[in-house]
């Protein structure tokens, strides 16, 4: 059968009492959303991460986890019996991504574009569509002593990332608190990656282009109706209508990151920051016992 769709229901928590997903993003990219992710996972330790920034993963070159295994994701795309088709172009009619296309003697297939909904063939009044299988990224998994590590890669010139987040998403282990770091931006890879996390943090930073950027993000976590907090990074720079914003609707900003030329240089080499400044690995510790604590409330 086809895959299904992107669900943009709200997906059922877990309930307070067990151990907690909690997402990571951002309306902006750039803000530092892999450097939070990174960070208060390495301060955890017993946690699993997942990179579902599936078009760019970049956790594991702060993570550095040893790659155990691999899976590839599949999607099924439709593959069209000439000896049966009449070419009445009703598939291609009906399908909104133009994915197919009725020539007089031909129909084109452009697997890229296919989200496999299965409506073709439902409206074909021949039979003639099947289904074939094609490769579009992978999945991959390690460890790094007690943390549990997965990431997925989109394949070179691919662009339907849902169907890979999902299969990342099917790794997540309900023995264990999870972090999801997110793709950036407002769109449905982020809302497949958020969906069903018992909380959200925002990572923003306080310019101009961050904040109207928190704005949309805020708009959809509200809309999913995920509990969700803001994280500043770079704090000292631009000024200060973030937190004027966030006061305004009573979002809290649960911590602030500064903008240091020692952080922004540990991370251009790849080293988690809490390495060497060990006291904001207690920082990023206590922010999630904080969390955990108010999901038991």
């Amino acid at each position: 059968m086809p895959a299904e769709s992107t669900p943009l229901e709200v997906k059922t928590k877990r309930k307070p009492s067990d151990k907690m997903i909690i997402s990571i993003a951002s309306g902006k990219g750039g803000t530092g959303k892999t450097l939070v992710a990174t960070n208060l996972a390495l301060s955890l330790g017993d946690v699993q991460l997942i990179d579902c920034d599936v078009e760019e993963p970049n956790s594991n070159i702060f993570i550095k986890a040893k790659m155990e295994g691999n899976e590839e994701v599949r999607m099924i795309v439709p593959e069209i019996d000439k000896e049966k088709c009449n070419f009445c172009g009703k598939c291609a009619d009906f399908c909104a991504y133009n994915a197919l296309a009725v020539v007089p003697t031909n129909v084109l297939v452009f697997p890229e574009l296919c989200h496999s909904c299965g409506g073709c063939e439902l409206v074909c009044p021949k039979g003639a569509i099947s289904w074939k299988e094609r490769i579009i990224g992978k999945v991959e998994q390690g460890r790094k002593e007690n943390l549990d590590f997965c990431h997925g890669l989109l394949k070179v010139g691919e662009i339907m990332t849902i169907p890979v987040i999902k299969v990342l998403k099917k790794k997540v282990d309900k023995n264990k608190d999870v972090i999801l770091d997110s793709p950036p931006g407002t769109s449905c890879p982020v809302i497949e990656t958020i969906s069903g996390s018992d909380y959200c943090l925002l990572v923003t930073e306080p310019t101009l282009f961050g904040l109207h950027d928190l704005k949309l993000a805020v708009e959809v976590v509200r809309h999913l109706k995920i509990s969700f907090g803001v994280i500043i990074n770079r704090d000292g720079i631009g000024d200060e209508r973030v937190e004027s914003y966030c006061k305004k609707e009573g979002i809290e900003v649960l911590m602030k990151i500064p903008h240091s030329e020692k952080i922004a240089e540990l991370y251009s080499r790849g080293i988690p920051f809490i390495e060497e400044m060990p006291e904001w690995k207690e920082k990023f510790v206590s922010l999630f016992n904080n969390l955990k604590n108010e999901a038991r409330t």
